[in-house]
């Protein structure tokens, strides 16, 4: 098993946090993996995109131009990474934010309201969990416990507090999901 993404968004919505989890959950099941970030010189607001690869075999290359899974957290990211997933491959997209959904035939694409169940949930920075959640659902490339000390791995200590939420956040992604395969 191989598993490249592309995860792209804005500076601030957890773009490469979201890869550095995986990369940290996969390390923890032996898996060989690559995580290279990419971003410009703004904190918040800016482009970043981060490519992260999890394997059972040794990576030849961090460098690739088609992927397995894109998750596009904006518009600009969406517009631009829709033609880099391999035929068959899935794209997950923010519907909430994005107003032009993906319209490729030969892909699966999942729209998940992450923003929008983040403002329910009452903390608008769990997004990308949600969104994680949505992909490792349809994808369970990683074991759910790993993701969790991956988590740990990655939030500074002071907010391990907030780990509860967080895993509250993975578990509504992946009932999200559930939701819109259904309603396919």
């Amino acid at each position: 098993m191989t598993e490249e993404v592309l995860i792209a968004g804005f500076g601030g919505q957890g773009v490469l946090s979201m890869g550095l989890i995986l990369s940290y959950s996969g390390m923890m099941e032996k898996k060989e993996i690559s995580w290279m970030p990419s971003y410009g010189p703004e904190m918040r607001g800016g482009t970043a995109n981060c490519i992260a690869i999890v394997s059972d075999s040794k990576i030849s290359s961090p460098i690739v131009s088609k992927f397995d899974t894109v998750i596009a957290l904006n518009q600009p990211s969406a517009d631009k990474f829709e033609s880099m997933v391999k035929p068959g491959g899935l794209l997950i997209y923010e519907s909430t934010n994005i107003i032009i959904p993906p319209t490729r035939t030969d892909i699966n694409i999942v729209g998940i309201p992450a923003s929008a169940e983040a403002a329910k949930m009452k903390n608008t920075k769990i997004m990308n969990m949600i969104i994680l959640g949505a992909f490792l659902k349809k994808k369970p490339i990683i074991k759910f416990e790993n993701i969790i000390k991956g988590l740990k791995e990655v939030l500074p200590e002071r907010y391990h507090n907030l780990i509860p939420l967080n895993t509250d956040a993975l578990n509504r992604g992946m009932e999200l999901a559930d939701e819109v395969y259904k309603s396919n």
